[in-house]
């Protein structure tokens, strides 16, 4: 008589009925695809501000009047602002999980992000003017800090939960049939520094340009504005999900730039 045999699958995958089983493969491919075109775009960002190996980097494009140019420009940072503002807030989450299931709410607004960015990257008008310009050895030196902002902010990621920020943990964990859990709150490495290594990383970006133009002035003035608004919303959620331990964070740790004092500020009032 032969032996009967049983079958053997990875530690922590609990097995399901084949429709479910089907279904949470397909939430991982579809967020695996997400991260896949984030990556490209991603690549190309960093082209588009250095102003090398893209087709199309922030000083390139379709010329026109500076007003056109400003609007055309404005009008596209604002929808990437307007995609990101909206999507994070918990009544859209909401809304967004009756339409696509839970596990990939995160990819979804990860894609939403990346589309709004390669439309700005295509559509974006270069505006005239110089407000710098720095050749050789200093130029090289800014460039090389600009890639250094990269590095802060893909870093950061890591620090917390990487995959968890992109989506493929939540569809992964739905695979395995596994309860989902945000990232615990961190004050490792670089957030031993500043509050939001990730933006720190994308002001350098910004801002160690070697040849500052006009539309690249238009871009870092109108990031910056929108990153402090978001830091602001994102601490005030922060501190009613926290209590008292992101309270004692603020009046501890700067928010953007290392060594420099915190305000001390009210700890906020937790939600019940």
């Amino acid at each position: 008589m032969p032996e009967t045999t049983k079958a053997i699958r990875p530690p922590g995958v609990t097995p399901g009925p084949p429709a479910a089983r089907a279904r949470a493969v397909l939430i991982l491919g579809y967020a695996a695809a997400v991260y896949g075109l984030f990556l490209v775009v991603l690549v190309y960002a960093v082209g588009f501000f250095a102003g090398f190996a893209v087709p199309k980097d922030i000083d390139d494009g379709i010329r026109s009047g500076w007003p056109l140019a400003v609007a055309i420009d404005v009008g596209l940072l604002a929808l990437f602002a307007v995609q990101h503002t909206v999507m994070a807030r918990s009544w859209f989450k909401r809304w967004l999980t009756r339409v696509v299931p839970g596990p990939a709410e995160r990819a979804t607004f990860v894609l939403g992000a990346t589309l709004a960015l390669a439309l700005l990257f295509w559509a974006w008008r270069p505006v005239g003017g110089v407000a710098w310009k720095l050749s050789g050895p200093a130029s090289a030196v800014l460039l090389a800090v600009q890639f250094a902002g990269w590095a802060v902010a893909l870093g950061s990621t890591f620090i917390i939960s990487h995959f968890d920020l992109f989506g493929l943990r939540q569809a992964s964990l739905h695979l395995r049939r596994t309860g989902y859990t945000p990232p615990a709150f961190t004050q490792r490495g670089l957030y031993r520094r500043v509050r939001h290594p990730l933006m720190t990383g994308f002001l350098i970006v910004f801002w160690a340009a070697p040849v500052m133009t006009g539309g690249h002035l238009l871009f870092a003035a109108a990031a910056t504005g929108y990153i402090l608004a978001g830091i602001w919303f994102e601490e005030r959620d922060l501190g009613r999900s926290l209590g008292p331990a992101y309270a004692s964070y603020l009046t501890s740790v700067p928010a953007l730039i290392p060594g420099l004092r915190p305000r001390s500020r009210p700890a906020p009032a937790r939600q019940s």
